[in-house]
């Protein structure tokens, strides 16, 4: 039986890696270490074990043979382990260590805002970075650990967990611009007065959902202004530059302080949850565990039972 010490381990990880990653570049930032150092331990465990693995040329890079049929048992073994230290890492008292989150500017305001005083009582020795972004980026080549977005733009090969119930959007109107222009009672109306027009992640204009279900309309409407930041949009609305479309729980202080109005509230639609995700390999980091419970706790939602709970 072959001894396997721990820096064939190590080794042998790196090259499962760089298999399901199908780049050395790739690999190298998941793993935290540059592409030459891992090419160095690529040619190394070749040698090691005497069998080539990888076929590089400037363009791919594909298994040999013997080296398809390693990484798939590898895949196996590696993840026993991985989950075997994770599920003992549960019983920590007090999780510690560096979270990297990216999430959306409203997921950040309304769901992360109010739980990190709770957090970081709680887990003071956990440090949580923090990137806003309202792009959709790749968390692992990006070296986050997880990322927020809506629950319909979790990527496929993701676990996803739901952090809130569905979300409420609706358009708003300043007292003003109703009194100037009138109030809008069906979405059609909409066309016939100035709106904050909506640009998304990808750069492209968002038209606005009203209903739900067969009645939804999706209304592509003008105005003078366009912007990709809710405060911004939320600003103009409340100057009166136009109508708005925005989450009801972005705008509940100034609805219930009467600096904003809802307009058409029966119009109002029903869009998907605030979800947290993960790569489906890895066990879920106890850091990042605790702070899915404070949240779905804050929400109403159970807590985390398993890794795979959605």
């Amino acid at each position: 039986m072959r001894a396997t010490g721990r820096t064939l381990l190590a080794d042998l990880n790196v090259f499962v890696t760089i298999v399901r990653r199908q780049s050395m570049r790739q690999a190298a930032i998941e793993l935290g270490v540059t592409t030459s150092a891992l090419s160095h331990r690529l040619r190394k465990l070749e040698t090691e074990l005497g069998v080539k693995l990888l076929n590089r040329t400037s363009r791919s890079l594909k298994p040999t043979e013997a080296g398809a049929i390693l990484a798939s048992q590898l895949e196996v073994g590696l993840q026993t382990i991985d989950d075997a230290l994770g599920t003992l890492s549960q019983y920590r008292d007090h999780p510690t260590g560096r979270l990297r989150l990216n999430a959306l500017r409203d997921a950040a305001t309304l769901i992360l805002r109010p739980v990190m005083p709770r957090y970081f009582e709680q887990f003071p020795d956990m440090h949580i970075d923090l990137g806003v972004d309202d792009h959709l980026v790749d968390i692992v080549e990006e070296g986050f650990d997880a990322g927020i977005r809506y629950g319909d733009r979790v990527p496929q090969d993701m676990i996803g967990v739901a952090l809130t119930g569905p979300q409420n959007w609706v358009v708003i109107g300043s007292p003003d611009l109703i009194a100037r222009v009138g109030r809008p009672a069906q979405p059609q109306d909409l066309l016939e007065v100035p709106c904050i027009e909506m640009r998304v992640g990808d750069n492209s204009r968002y038209p606005w959902e009203l209903g739900n279900g067969p009645s939804l309309i999706r209304i592509d409407v003008r105005g003078p202004f366009c912007s990709n930041a809710t405060e911004q949009t939320i600003d103009a609305a409340l100057e009166g530059i136009g109508f708005a479309y925005c989450l009801e729980s972005r705008v509940r202080n100034e609805v219930a302080t009467g600096r904003l109005e809802l307009v058409m509230p029966d119009w109002a639609s029903e869009g998907p949850p605030f979800t947290i995700y993960y790569p489906s390999r890895r066990q879920v980091p106890p850091g990042l565990h605790a702070l899915i419970d404070l949240i779905r706790e804050d929400h109403g939602l159970a807590r985390l039972a398993t890794r795979n709970n959605t």
